[in-house]
């Protein structure tokens, strides 16, 4: 009960000091009071001994507690770490824009000449000392292509030169310079050490076809759409491997749903016309699918009504499931989000024929009984299979040990093409006992990147070591002799470590896919395990993880203000 009663007495000691100051009356005498008073002053002395007591009790009262000091020092950081973030992206932005001045290449040096522009080609090129090497690389489109988000583009939920990092601005960055050029390798000739190139463009100078000598390369052009050689596929279905395929399937779905609400259309036209079949139960395949339904639910049937009650997608796989690659259990919670969202999945399903208004398909009942059918199609995805590219395939016949390869170049265990000495070749057009990922991909060509500038090191140290050989003979005294012998030494043990660099392993990182509606799969590589999960939480993981994955700043700054936009206002259902 003392600590309460602390303000009332400093309030009694303020009362006494200010009675302090003024004058009282001091009577003799009781009969006097009435007549006269005399004004006495209190002494000085009680005054300073009041204060001290006020001075005392104020000491001893509880001090209030700062209140919401963490939630201060908290908005404090966040704001320092905000400031700080803004100043890094900002830099980078600034330094991105203002590349600096390059070397010429230094034509002494080997010409190391790289096919492609794709993930092996990409990361092969991030990594690598362009000053140990004079670099050429030739491909017919003069950017990168972040493929993940692909099916994104189909629907418009994100715009396709967000996905798109030119080649030139990345190159720009290294430390000594690189020749590009924008055409398609036409035939490799190994014996010769030449690369025939073709400019594909509209616009062409005086030279139409030319010639790229190399000492050193890396095959990295990837790979064509297989067709298994099923009549109609290439003259009716749409393939999903570039930007042309995704703004080309655009096209073709506002199409068919504007010509299906066209005036008096007759009911089954309508039905075959917003019927989209998509072939290939794999990620692509997959994610598109969710991504076509999405686009419906939220945005065509809000625009196009009267398309709601007909519009309908068909997953079309070989195999007896989709996402053949992931654990059980994300199977068949895939399956079951997409019975939920009225996509039909059509499994143990092969195409066997294709026209442009309905496909045929070769099902396995559940007797076993092999039954063909007439599927009806407005829109055709073919979302499976790998095929060789020419170019490729005149390399493989020009090498005795490529003859009995059929799925592409076969490769040793550091990527080098059998029965050649200076060939490497990585991605979709490599034989590496690996699925053809992107994954697959980025990791051969970072590989490649360390093997070469490896293999730079060690030539520039055996040439160092040539030249303390001869000095060591030409060395005057013994003195000398011992401190040339000393440099030798400590060279060949960098050499040495030099040379210590193990095969190629690919590391399995997981896989990732969409399947509609807000949701995700994600089968993680986890410590000495697998990691698997589905659902909300795992679709924003997936955004995360191919946020991360884009190629430059400006690419993840690009997909997310897509998303944002889409978020807001919804897909353009306009036709371009």
């Amino acid at each position: 009960m003392a600590a309460p009663m602390r303000p009332l007495v400093v309030s009694n000691l303020l009362t006494q000091l200010q009675q302090a100051g003024r004058r009282t009356y001091v009577t003799s005498k009781p009969s006097l009071i009435a007549s006269r008073a005399r004004w006495t002053p209190r002494p000085v002395s009680s005054q300073i001994a009041l204060r001290q007591s006020i001075r005392r009790a104020s000491s001893e009262a509880p001090k209030p507690k700062k209140r919401f000091s963490v939630l201060k020092w908290t908005w404090r950081a966040t704001y320092l770490s905000a400031l700080a973030t803004l100043g890094y992206v900002g830099f980078g932005i600034w330094e991105m824009r203002n590349p600096e001045d390059q070397p010429e290449p230094d034509p002494s040096k080997k010409t190391l000449v790289i096919l492609g522009t794709g993930w092996g080609a990409v990361s092969l090129l991030k990594k690598l000392d362009t000053e140990n090497y004079n670099v050429i690389v030739v491909s017919p489109r003069n950017y990168f292509l972040f493929t993940p988000l692909l099916p994104s583009c189909t629907t418009g939920t994100i715009e396709h030169r967000s996905i798109m990092e030119p080649i030139r601005n990345f190159l720009r960055h290294k430390k000594a310079a690189v020749k590009f050029y924008e055409a398609e390798a036409t035939k490799i000739d190994y014996e010769k050490k030449v690369v025939y190139i073709n400019d594909q463009s509209e616009i062409k100078g005086d030279i139409s076809a030319t010639e790229v000598p190399f000492d050193m390369l890396v095959v990295g052009v990837g790979a064509e759409n297989a067709t298994f050689g099923i009549p109609g596929v290439r003259e009716h279905g749409l393939f999903l491997k570039e930007v042309a395929d995704a703004q080309r399937i655009r096209t073709r779905i506002m199409d068919c749903c504007e010509t299906a609400v066209f005036k008096d259309q007759d009911p089954e036209e309508r039905k075959r016309l917003l019927h989209m079949v998509v072939v290939g139960g794999g990620p692509t395949g997959v994610e598109f699918a969710g991504e076509l339904q999405d686009f419906f639910n939220n945005d065509l049937k809000k625009w196009i009504p009267d398309i709601q009650d007909s519009f309908h997608v068909t997953l079309v796989e070989a195999l007896p499931n989709v996402l053949p690659m992931f654990s059980k259990q994300l199977i068949e919670y895939t399956e079951k989000t997409f019975q939920e969202e009225t996509i039909t999945i059509r499994t143990k399903t092969m195409v066997k024929n294709v026209t442009d208004k309905y496909i045929e398909a070769e099902s396995t009942g559940p007797d076993g009984k092999k039954v063909l059918e007439k599927i009806p199609y407005g829109l055709l995805v073919w979302a499976t299979g790998n095929a060789l590219r020419p170019v490729v395939k005149d390399l493989m016949m020009q090498i005795p040990a490529q003859k009995d390869s059929r799925r592409g170049l076969a490769v040793n265990e550091y990527l080098v093409v059998k029965g050649t000495e200076n060939v490497w070749a990585v991605g979709d057009c490599a034989v590496a006992n690996y699925a053809p990922t992107a994954q697959v991909a980025a990791q051969e060509g970072a590989f490649l990147a360390r093997l070469f500038n490896q293999m730079a090191k060690t030539e520039e140290i055996e040439h160092e070591l040539k030249h303390l050989s001869v000095e060591q003979e030409k060395a005057p005294s013994k003195e000398a002799r011992d401190q040339v012998f000393t440099e030798i030494k400590e060279l060949q043990k960098r050499l040495r470590r030099v040379k210590q660099i193990g095969p190629f392993e690919y590391s399995h990182q997981g896989s990732l896919a969409y399947i509609g509606s807000e949701k995700a799969v994600a089968d993680i590589s986890w410590l000495s395990g697998n990691f698997a999960s589905g659902g909300t939480l795992t679709y924003f993981f997936w955004r995360s993880a191919y946020l991360s994955m884009c190629f430059s700043t400006r690419n993840r700054v690009l997909v997310f203000m897509d998303w944002v936009k889409a978020k807001m206002f919804g897909r353009d259902v306009s036709r371009e």
